[in-house]
């Protein structure tokens, strides 16, 4: 499972199915989502400029080795504009589409008011959340989080699904963990880079929405 689909998961009511956070937060956190794991997998480096790719090897997941040709073939760009081109509602459905083959969640269609047409994701197997929700719960409660888990956090800070999704988190402890300040060089560039990329990209889509 991707980081963008464990941020998925988390953004979703486990019994309804509904989104927590508005889409105007989700999506950009699953374009960092994806930016943050190529580099984390060492396709691309994340630095305060740019983005540079490092290494064109497929990873092997449709979404992913699709961002890294995108990035591969386009001109160097800043994290935060990598996120808004990643980032889309046609992403966000494929993704919960793959959940759902997969028999992590159900998706259940129907229509507002007789007319509208809509989709729940309710869970339809808790197994796979119930283990994401053991590997950032142990990290904020002090364990050191893998570079993963750490960007789980980050992303999750920075589109403001903490909140919803952990409500009863230390908020100092996700700071820390979202700023990368525990982490080695390379990785806390990372975190720092996506954090900051995803948070301007919240922000921007909030001024577009309320103009």
């Amino acid at each position: 499972m991707t980081i963008a689909e464990e941020i998925l998961l988390l953004a979703h009511s486990e019994d309804d199915g509904k989104q927590i956070i508005t889409s105007m937060q989700l999506d950009p956190a699953l374009g960092g989502a994806l930016l943050a794991e190529l580099a984390i997998s060492e396709r691309v480096r994340l630095t305060d400029k740019k983005v540079q790719v490092i290494d064109t090897t497929p990873l092997g997941d449709k979404e992913l080795d699709a961002a890294l040709t995108t990035i591969a073939e386009g001109k160097q760009r800043k994290a935060a504009s990598w996120v808004q081109q990643l980032q889309s509602g046609k992403l966000r459905t494929r993704l919960l589409t793959r959940l759902a083959r997969a028999g992590v969640l159900a998706e259940e269609r129907a229509k507002v008011l007789g007319l509208f047409p809509t989709t729940r994701w309710p869970e339809a197997d808790g197994r796979a959340e119930a283990e994401i929700r053991e590997r950032v719960a142990a990290a904020l409660g002090g364990a050191e989080p893998s570079a993963r888990t750490a960007v789980l956090v980050a992303v999750m800070h920075a589109a403001k699904l903490d909140r919803k999704a952990f409500p009863g988190a230390d908020r100092a402890r996700v700071k820390e963990i979202s700023e990368g300040a525990w982490a080695a060089e390379a990785v806390a560039q990372t975190i720092a880079a996506v954090n900051a990329a995803v948070a301007v990209a919240v922000t921007a889509a909030t001024v577009t929405a309320t103009s």
